[in-house]
């Protein structure tokens, strides 16, 4: 299977499993449950992600040579054809894998193959020290089985972190002058473009919560 479409398939999953809990529970659906249902499932994945840029760190500084190489000889674009490489089943969810994902994203944002940058460290952090408090406010979001109150101070807490540490990321590529090295095409996908999924799902994440706090009930989310 193409990893790409594992990492597509992995998020219309869980994706579907929130929506189809939330119709069989409530009956209705609200769009900004159902945006912020394919924010948590992108995250959790880019969360394993994460975990495996910490436990093959060495491998990912190993493997930048070999895909700057690979472009120079191709003139293919690395994070495509990484997309479009084909892996067995069993393989699927291995580290060294997934490696490779943070191997060719360092070719726009060299950061991910130094660990003792700002992007490497919060990125590691995003990724061990999410994944519970996301399936939580998740859980909540679908079925509301925690009081508005308690899911608003943790969406809160969430998002906030979401929005700031995405926009210091932001302002450590450019203060660092990384986009000079790569094009303009590039930096506005890989570095703006990618990274704003987790600045405006923050911001629309931010603003459910304050309500779910002022308002005391779900009912920004289309509960009645």
């Amino acid at each position: 299977m193409w990893v790409g479409l594992f990492a597509v398939l992995f998020i219309a999953v869980f994706t579907a499993a929130g929506i189809g809990t939330r119709l069989w529970l409530n009956g209705n659906l609200n769009t900004c449950y159902s945006l912020l249902s394919l924010f948590f499932s992108i995250n959790l994945l880019i969360c394993y992600w994460e975990a495996c840029l910490y436990w093959r760190r060495d491998y990912i500084e190993e493997r930048v040579n070999y895909w700057r190489e690979r472009r120079m000889q191709t003139g293919r674009t690395p994070a495509v054809e990484f997309l479009t490489t084909k892996a067995p089943f069993g393989k699927l969810l291995s580290p060294t894998l997934w490696a490779d994902a943070w191997a060719t994203y360092s070719i726009y944002d060299d950061s991910y193959a130094d660990r003792r940058t700002y992007g490497f460290s919060i990125d590691i952090a995003n990724g061990f020290f999410t994944p519970l408090p996301s399936l939580v406010l998740y859980a909540a979001f679908t079925t509301a089985f925690m009081p508005a109150l308690y899911a608003g101070i943790l969406g809160v807490i969430l998002f906030w972190q979401w929005i700031y540490v995405s926009s210091v990321y932001w302002v450590s590529f450019f203060v660092s002058r990384r986009q000079e090295l790569i094009s303009k095409v590039d930096m506005y996908i890989y570095i703006l473009g990618a990274t704003a999924v987790w600045v405006l799902s923050g911001l629309l994440g931010l603003y459910v919560s304050i309500r779910l706090i002022i308002d005391g009930d779900y009912t920004v989310l289309g509960y009645l």
